[in-house]
């Protein structure tokens, strides 16, 4: 299994050279990849939670792109609806061409209703689109000349160039738990991307119901890519009252252990604990090199080759 970041792509102090930094811990304590999440209108609600200035993900990770030698490079999670699927596509395949073949398209249909009004995008729709826009997405990626009509989409013999370097195209991992996100995630995605979940809950029912939701549609399961918060403490916390990734040194390796005793091909570390915990950025790299030293250590996880 192989190791992730969530670089903190917000907030007071997020700057290009904080931004950098978060790479140059990332390629040195050997996670082989990085992520950024995303927004693109700070509405009152978002701005709470995921607090300004914010970069915007696509045009970061096409400037990290060109900073960093190794690490994969990708979002979680893109908000499929807030951008044109044409756009997103062009987008996502200039940066896979500047990273020679590290990006990874991690997508979502979004939460915050009136970032989705500011936008101009109907939210009771959201889910729809996602749908629409994805097919359009992959379509765009692997064709030269393109076509797509739906309700959402409707555009006919368009040039491509250029395609993503990596074939097919750029992983899709799809985020959310819901039964419509499992669907997804079998019809359109590579890797089904669940974040923070519950202690145990990917194991006793996300993957029985994805792997259900995938005999159905007589599909392959997707991999399980998941992403997990990391908290740790000094004494054991109850499972009931703590997500993935938080508790002592012992229950954080017990979990991602888990996720790679599920077969995780990934599973991505999310320093990131609410606007009132934010903690400068060392102390964010200590805490997450403890847990990858540790996970490489016993041989849960493998440190990117240098």
């Amino acid at each position: 299994m192989k190791v992730g970041i969530n670089i903190l792509n917000f907030g007071p102090g997020t700057d290009p050279d904080a931004l950098q930094s978060w790479t140059t811990f990332a390629e040195r304590a050997g996670f082989s990849l990085a992520m950024l999440s995303d927004h693109v209108a700070l509405t009152e609600d978002v701005d709470a939670l995921y607090p300004a200035p914010f970069y915007e993900p696509f045009s970061t990770l096409a400037w990290l792109a060109g900073v960093t030698d190794r690490l994969e490079l990708g979002t979680t999670v893109a908000i499929v609806p807030y951008r044109n699927p044409i756009l997103t596509a062009q987008m996502a395949a200039n940066i896979d061409r500047f990273s020679n073949g590290r990006f990874v398209f991690g997508v979502g249909v979004g939460w915050s209703e009136p970032e989705f009004a500011a936008l101009g995008v109907p939210f009771e729709r959201r889910g729809a689109i996602t749908d629409e826009y994805l097919a359009a997405v992959k379509e765009l990626w692997t064709s030269d000349r393109a076509s797509k009509e739906g309700e959402f989409v409707r555009f006919s013999d368009l040039r491509t160039g250029p395609r993503p370097q990596r074939g097919p195209h750029p992983p899709i991992w799809v985020g959310g738990s819901s039964r419509a996100a499992l669907r997804r995630a079998v019809t359109y995605g590579d890797a089904w991307h669940p974040i923070n979940p519950r202690p145990g809950w990917v194991r006793a029912e996300g993957v029985v119901a994805l792997g259900a939701v995938a005999a159905r549609a007589g599909r392959e399961v997707p991999r399980l890519c998941p992403r997990t918060r990391i908290r740790l403490t000094t004494s054991p916390l109850d499972d009931a009252d703590r997500l993935t990734g938080e508790g002592t040194l012992t229950q954080v390796l017990g979990d991602i252990e888990d996720f790679a005793d599920l077969g995780s091909e990934y599973v991505v570390l999310d320093p990131y604990l609410g606007p009132e915990q934010r903690r400068p950025p060392e102390e964010d790299w200590r805490t997450l090199e403890t847990v990858v030293a540790a996970l490489f250590k016993a041989g849960i996880a493998t440190p990117a080759q240098a």
